[in-house]
């Protein structure tokens, strides 16, 4: 793990980390009061929308972070002049870690966001 951590380069993947735990702290934040009922339906539903909003710039950094990564080895390309299709493969390999790091953190958050709204649904009934 500690290697495609850093194959994917450590400032976008730090930074989707952050961001991964930002969305898991709003989760038990929010989550708890969700369960806890103390707070207007309105209110709480609008606020567990930063779950899923946090989720989808996750998305887009990654996507961020792989257009980051390909721009840097297309301008390495482009100075050496040609390359193997097992290195280009490679590369396209590794400027796609981000993304789907960014993805799984999309995913993770949405499901959250969806169980959340769900349970919103059952108590304003």
């Amino acid at each position: 793990m500690l290697d495609l951590f850093m194959q994917g380069g450590p400032l976008f993947m730090g930074i989707l980390s952050l961001l991964f735990l930002a969305s898991m702290s709003l989760t038990v934040i929010y989550g708890k009061l969700v369960f806890a009922h103390t707070e207007g339906g309105d209110q709480l539903r609008q606020r567990i929308t930063y779950i899923k909003s946090v989720g989808l710039f996750s998305l887009v950094f990654g996507i961020l972070g792989q257009l980051v990564g390909m721009f840097s080895a297309f301008t390495a390309i482009e100075q050496i002049g040609g390359v193997s299709p097992t290195m280009l493969a490679a590369g396209l390999r590794i400027s796609m870690i981000t993304t789907l790091y960014g993805m799984i953190i999309f995913l993770i958050s949405y499901a959250i966001w969806m169980f959340l709204d769900s349970r919103m649904g059952k108590i304003a009934e």
